[in-house]
């Protein structure tokens, strides 16, 4: 199965609190989306994983994800080496996308840039073919994609370009909302967290509307290049 565009997320929402607009855009354009979660957010002081399983799956049906999958990495103890950046490799193989979308770089959780420093690493790997992975029974071929872009999260990065997703903002809280056990909820009586605090849900729409600004529209999600960026149409650029 060819996606256009594949995510990668330590956690189960990281996809959906940074970039979710960005993906519903692209479904509305034809293209086919997917996203591949290292973990079950099992470390998470909210919630369970059969709850953020859950979770996960009906966001996928609100984002309208042609794929998703969770590769079970233990949560904030996956670490940067062969056995886990291979099963990122067989993913990479196994939908082919031209675009990929990774972690932050660097943020306030460390399994943040680990996962983002695993997805580099992969990229590179995926398209070698003394490499060989076997997925299903089946020798995988080499997989090249075109660019690897970073999503931001909590910790603000000046983005490289932003994506408009004013049409799409509110579907896309509707993906954040769909994780009720970590979010804002008065009467769920369980412990706080920085997430689950009516402030942060003030600081994404903040955020936004900050980098919506940027490009002179209402609401826009920032991205970090991984290598420069290329263009053969001047006029193309906003």
């Amino acid at each position: 199965m060819k996606l256009d565009v594949l995510a990668f997320a330590a956690h189960p929402d990281d996809i959906e609190l940074s970039c979710g607009g960005t993906l519903l855009s692209l479904a509305a354009q034809g293209k086919k989306t997917g996203i591949v979660d290292f973990t079950r957010g099992e470390m998470g002081t909210r919630g369970t994983p059969e709850i953020r399983d859950q979770e996960a799956a009906a966001a996928a049906q609100i984002l309208h994800l042609t794929a998703r999958e969770n590769l079970g990495f233990k949560d904030v103890y996956f670490e940067n080496n062969d056995a886990h950046v291979l099963e990122v490799v067989k993913m990479i193989r196994k939908y082919q996308p031209s675009i990929i979308l990774a972690n932050s770089i660097s943020d306030r959780h460390p399994d943040h840039g680990k996962a983002a420093a695993i997805v580099k690493k992969a990229l590179f790997i995926a398209g070698l073919k003394k490499v060989e992975t076997i997925l299903e029974g089946e020798t995988q071929e080499i997989w090249r994609a075109d660019n690897l872009y970073h999503y931001i999260q909590t910790d603000y990065h000046h983005p490289d370009f932003v994506v408009d997703v004013s049409d799409y903002w509110t579907k896309r809280m509707e993906a954040v909302r769909a994780y009720q056990s970590q979010f804002f909820n008065p009467s769920a009586g369980a412990s706080n967290t920085l997430i689950s605090s009516p402030e942060f849900m003030e600081l994404l729409e903040a955020r936004a509307r900050e980098y919506g600004m940027a490009i002179r529209v209402k609401y826009g999600e920032g991205f970090v290049k991984d290598r420069m960026l290329g263009v053969s149409d001047l006029t193309s650029l906003r």
